[in-house]
C-alpha cells in the first residue's frame, strides 16, 4: 500500500493515480474532504484498487496522532510525502512576504518528519520500503525571492540524503525529488511547455529514476536546467525578477 500526502490535486495527485495504475492501493491524505472524496472515486473507477481517505491540515502540528492511528495494520510499502506550500504565489523579498511562516515550517517541514517517523518504523521490521520525499529544485541552492521556501525545501534535501545513508543497509530506499517548474495549483497552473510539466508526465518520468541515487530532478528537462548562482544573487537581476517574472507567471496563469 501506498501513502501520499498532498493527494488532493496537483503532484499529489498525480502519484496517486500513477501509482494505482501500477497495482498498489492508495492512503491519500490531504485537507479537503470533498476533494479527497472526488479524487478518490476517480482513481478507484480507473484502476479498480482500493483508496483510503484521511483528512488532514498539514499547516497544524495536532494531526499525527489521528493519522497514526487511521494507518495502523495497514502494511505501507511506499510513502510520498509531497505536501507541500509556497510563502508566496509570487517572488518577494522576505519582510514583504505574508506571515505564514509557522503554517510553512509545518507543512513543508514537520509534515515530512513525523509522516516519516510513522511509516518509516514499519519499512525498519520488514526491511523493505521506498520513500519520495519532494522537494523543489529551489531548494538545491539558497533562492532569494522565495527565502523561506527555499530554505524549507534545502532541509528536505539534507534530511533525506542523511536518512538514505543511516537506512540504506536496511533495504529502504529514500530518495529526495527536487523538480523546478509543474503545472500545479500550487504554481497558478502555469502553461506547460519544454520546462514545465504537467503533474502526470512529472510523475510517469520521475518514477523511472527511482533507483538511480539519493536525489533526482524526477525528469531530464529539469536535471539539465543549470542556472549560475550569480545570476539569482545579483541585486540588478533580482530587479528584473521581481518584475518581469511576476508579469511572466500572471500572464501563464491557466485556470484549471
Amino acid at each position: 500500500m501506498t501513502v501520499v500526502t498532498g493527494a488532493g490535486d496537483g503532484i499529489g495527485k498525480a502519484y496517486s493515480l500513477e501509482l494505482a495504475k501500477r497495482g498498489l492501493n492508495i492512503v491519500m491524505i490531504s485537507r479537503t474532504l470533498e476533494k479527497l472524496q472526488k479524487v478518490a472515486t476517480e482513481i478507484e473507477q480507473a484502476t479498480g484498487r482500493n483508496v483510503k481517505i484521511i483528512q488532514a491540515d498539514f499547516t497544524k502540528d495536532y494531526i499525527y496522532e489521528n493519522i497514526e492511528e487511521s494507518l495502523e495494520g495497514l502494511e505501507i510499502g511506499i510513502l510520498v510525502n509531497n505536501v507541500g506550500m509556497l510563502h508566496n504565489s509570487l517572488p518577494c523579498r522576505f519582510l514583504n512576504g505574508a506571515d505564514t511562516d509557522e503554517n510553512l515550517i509545518n507543512c513543508n517541514i514537520i509534515s515530512v518528519t513525523k509522516m516519516t517517523q510513522i511509516i518509516l518504523k514499519q519499512m525498519e521490521r520488514r526491511r523493505k520500503g521506498l520513500i519520495l520525499n519532494l522537494s523543489s529544485g529551489l531548494g538545491t541552492f539558497p533562492c532569494p525571492l522565495y527565502t523561506i521556501y527555499s530554505a524549507s525545501k534545502a532541509f528536505v534535501c539534507t534530511f533525506s540524503k542523511a536518512l538514505q545513508a543511516e537506512y540504506k543497509a536496511k533495504g529502504i530506499i529514500i530518495q529526495v525529488v527536487a523538480p523546478f517548474a509543474v503545472s500545479t495549483p500550487m504554481t497558478m497552473y502555469q502553461k506547460p511547455n519544454l520546462i514545465t510539466k504537467t503533474a502526470e508526465e512529472f510523475v510517469r518520468e520521475s518514477l523511472m529514476y527511482v533507483t538511480v541515487g539519493e536525489e533526482t530532478f524526477g525528469c531530464l528537462a529539469h536535471e539539465i536546467l543549470l542556472i549560475p548562482l550569480w545570476v539569482f544573487h545579483s541585486d540588478r537581476l533580482q530587479e528584473v525578477f521581481l518584475n518581469t517574472f511576476s508579469t511572466y507567471l500572471k500572464r501563464n496563469w491557466k485556470r484549471p
